[in-house]
């Protein structure tokens, strides 16, 4: 069976980072000629081209496949034709900016009861020392107890403490009655993205949710875009109980899974004992996800570009993040120092442009 695809949107535009020329010891810019006059050299410029992914790869039960080498890895960009990647690796303990958001809006938030020291447990086991984290809480108002920070356990639990607090404060009044003007689901995560987008690392979003929007200005669609544009990949957490579906309109978990999938992440389910389990094995899924590399297309412009990761014969579960990506700046490209890209090494876009509803 065909290995299943994902469409995403990217910004086909250039990675740009500068090696210089090695210069002797104890010169920067100039070079001593024999003369002991100083004579200026010119720096050549390298920069790099490549467009780095990263991908979630399971089989087809959601479950970890065994390693699976780079060679096997194939892109295909706007239905063109396909390519082998340049170079595909695991994540591994590559740093995570990761921010994490519990949505107290929804009737019954059962999954909170133990969030904190949920979260407080995955430092340092899951969460190593460079890893950074925002705690976030979807209430009366958008929270955020913790702003990029060290994953520090004792921290953890303290800003899950802090971000639950009004909630629980107010007791049987939590849900409606209490709030007149409620944040919303699609326009609180398209804040959150927007500020993980200025911190560096594998960006991930968890938002733990029933997956239910109740009135956001911002649309699904415009949400996804946000996301891939900015290389965020959604993940939810949800208890999909007898309860709680009764809660949910028709199509809402739909429209969330598209939503977590098309950005590169998925929906989780878990029991509220199981919180805990959960949280750890969604970190080990992130650190066996793949970086999957491949040369940027010859679109000095940038633009969205539709895009599908495929791996040679096998039937799997391929979700990849979006990545954004500076535009070529016009000086370089024009600098007689900068070593222009092989056309021939650049992929070759094709013609099929994916239209999505406003």
């Amino acid at each position: 069976m065909a290995a299943r695809v994902a469409a995403l949107w990217l910004s086909a535009v250039v990675l740009a980072t500068v090696f210089a020329a090695p210069l002797g010891a104890q010169e920067t810019e100039a070079q001593v000629r024999q003369d002991g006059q100083h004579e200026k050299i010119p720096t050549l410029h390298a920069y790099s081209n490549l467009v780095q992914i990263p991908t979630l790869v399971l089989d087809e039960n959601r479950e970890p496949m065994a390693p699976v080498a780079e060679r096997r890895f194939f892109v295909s960009l706007d239905g063109g034709p396909r390519f082998r990647v340049t170079h595909a690796r695991l994540e591994g303990d590559d740093p995570i900016s990761l921010a994490i958001v519990m949505d107290v809006s929804q009737p019954f938030p059962t999954l909170m009861k133990k969030m904190d020291e949920a979260v407080g447990g995955l430092a340092p086991l899951s969460l190593k020392a460079a890893d950074h984290v925002s705690v976030y809480s979807i209430d009366c108002a958008l929270i955020r107890s913790a702003n990029d920070v060290p994953a520090d356990s004792a921290r953890l639990e303290r800003s899950v403490d802090a971000a639950l607090q009004p909630w629980r404060t107010r007791g049987r009044l939590r849900w409606g009655k209490a709030c007149k003007r409620p944040s919303n689901l699609w326009d609180s995560l398209a804040v959150v993205t927007e500020a993980l987008a200025e911190h560096p690392g594998r960006r991930v979003i968890l938002v733990v949710t029933d997956g239910v929007d109740r009135g956001s200005r911002t649309s699904p669609v415009a949400l996804r875009k946000v996301a891939t544009s900015n290389g965020v990949a959604i993940f939810g957490l949800a208890e999909f109980s007898a309860l709680t579906a009764g809660f949910r309109p028709p199509g809402a978990e739909g429209t969330f899974n598209t939503l977590c999938e098309l950005s590169g992440g998925m929906v989780l389910t878990t029991e509220g004992k199981e919180v805990a389990r959960q949280l750890q094995w969604f970190i080990k899924m992130l650190r066996g996800r793949y970086i999957v590399e491949f040369p940027h297309p010859l679109d000095s412009a940038g633009g969205e570009h539709g895009m599908d990761i495929t791996i040679e014969k096998a039937d799997a579960f391929i979700r990849p993040a979006g990545i954004s990506i500076p535009a070529d700046d016009p000086a370089i490209l024009n600098d007689p120092n900068t070593v222009p890209q092989n056309p021939e090494d650049a992929p070759q876009l094709g013609k099929q442009k994916v239209l999505l509803p406003h």
